[in-house]
């Protein structure tokens, strides 16, 4: 399988999503630094959030095989310019996370102008979705 490397703000489901990956029992947990194994490098929010931690976002980015946009159907903004997926060298998909609420079709319009040609929808929570992603993330 190959290796995904989550980015997105704090809150908009990385941690949780990297859990049903996982099929781990999905419980709250604030991720304080980057975690990574052989098919997940989870990220902390706060990596997007501020400019100065966001290079690091760049240098693990070569680590993975697809870099995963994350972007909650909640969310009221994105913090992904448009076009920004052209400054890596790897697959980059959207993943639009809490389908369940707002608007996931706005959330997946601004992952699309960041330059995701790919775009997921999940429910970490119910599973829905999850499998779509997996069986991306399986084929050559």
């Amino acid at each position: 399988m190959k290796r995904l490397l989550l980015i997105g703000r704090s809150g908009c489901g990385k941690t949780t999503l990297t859990q049903a990956l996982r099929g781990e029992r999905v419980t709250y947990r604030k991720t304080q630094s980057i975690a990574y194994d052989d098919l997940l490098i989870d990220t902390p929010g706060e990596y997007l959030e501020n400019h100065d931690l966001g290079c690091a976002l760049a240098l693990y980015a070569y680590e993975a095989d697809v870099v995963g946009l994350l972007l909650a159907a909640d969310d009221e903004y994105s913090l992904y310019p448009p076009n920004i997926t052209c400054l890596v060298n790897r697959e980059v998909v959207g993943i639009v996370t809490k389908i369940d609420k707002a608007d996931p079709a706005r959330a997946e319009n601004w992952l699309r102008l960041s330059g995701c040609k790919t775009v997921f929808h999940v429910n970490s929570h119910t599973g829905e979705g999850v499998d779509q992603l997996v069986s991306h993330l399986k084929t050559k």
